[in-house]
C-alpha cells in the first residue's frame, strides 16, 4: 500500500500545483524583466534607498548567483539579490528586491510572524526529515501506534512552517507595493506589472503549501487509523 496506492493522487495533484505555480512565475518574471523602469534604479539601488528611508543600516546588499534566488538572511543581515534582479532596472526586478526588503522591515519591526518562521526552521526541518523513517519504524514494530503518530506529527510540523510562510511572503509583497508607491519609485502602470509579478510569486508558496497538506493528508489515510500497541 505504502508504495502503490491511490492517494498518490494527493501528491500529484500537489506536484502538478508546484509545477505550474514555478512555470507562471518564471514566465511572468520574463515578460516584465523586459519592461525597464522610467527611474532607472536597479534592483539593488532600489533595494538601498528603501532600506534607508526604512531607517535601515545594518543590512548589506549584496550580489547572489543564479534566477530568482533572492532572498533576506535575517541571521547575517543580508539582503541577496540575483543575477537578474541585482544589476536590472526592469519593473520586475525592483518588485523582487522591494519585496525582500519587505521582509528586511519585517525584520526591524519584529514582525511576530517572521520571527515565528524563524525560530521554527530548525523544528520543522528535523520534522521533515525524521517523519517517514519514524512512520516505518512503527510499521517495523508491528504498526506501532506511537512511533506513527510521531512520524504523523513530525511532517506536520513541515506542513506548518509552508502554511506561516503564507502570511511572512504576502505582507512582505504588500510592503514592497506600498514603499513603491508611496516613494514614486515605480508609477501606477508600473505598479500594476510588479503586482503581477510578486502575486504569481506568492503563488509558489500558495502551491507548496497545499502540496504538503496533500502530502500529509495522505500519510494520515494511509496510516493514521492504525490501531495502538
Amino acid at each position: 500500500m505504502f508504495f502503490y496506492d491511490a492517494t498518490y493522487l494527493l501528491v500529484l495533484i500537489g506536484a502538478v500545483l508546484s509545477m505550474w505555480a514555478s512555470a507562471r512565475v518564471n514566465s511572468t518574471y520574463k515578460k516584465y524583466a523586459r519592461v525597464l523602469s522610467r527611474s532607472g534604479l536597479t534592483g539593488a539601488e532600489a533595494a538601498r534607498r528603501i532600506l534607508q528611508l526604512a531607517g535601515i543600516y545594518d543590512v548589506r546588499v549584496e550580489h547572489i548567483g543564479g534566477n530568482l534566488t533572492d532572498h533576506y538572511d535575517p541571521r547575517g543581515k543580508v539582503l541577496r539579490l540575483s543575477d537578474s534582479v541585482y544589476g536590472s532596472s526592469s519593473v520586475a526586478a525592483v518588485g523582487v528586491a522591494a519585496h525582500e526588503c519587505g521582509h528586511a522591515i519585517q525584520d526591524a519591526k519584529a514582525y511576530a510572524p517572521l520571527r515565528f518562521r524563524g525560530a521554527f526552521v530548525p523544528v520543522a526541518n528535523l520534522g521533515t526529515k525524521a517523519a517517514l523513517p519514524i512512520i516505518l519504524l512503527g510499521l517495523v514494530f508491528g504498526s506501532s501506534y506511537t512511533l506513527i503518530q510521531v512520524g504523523l506529527l513530525c511532517f506536520a510540523c513541515g506542513t506548518l512552517f509552508q502554511l506561516v510562510t503564507l502570511p511572512v511572503e504576502f505582507n512582505a509583497s504588500a510592503r514592497a507595493i506600498d514603499i513603491l508607491g508611496n516613494t514614486h519609485m515605480l508609477s501606477e502602470e508600473e505598479l500594476s506589472h510588479t503586482r503581477k509579478v510578486l502575486s504569481a510569486a506568492a503563488m509558489t508558496y500558495v502551491a507548496a503549501a497545499a502540496a504538503s497538506v496533500l502530502s500529509l493528508l495522505r500519510l494520515i489515510l494511509l496510516f493514521g487509523g492504525r490501531s495502538r500497541d
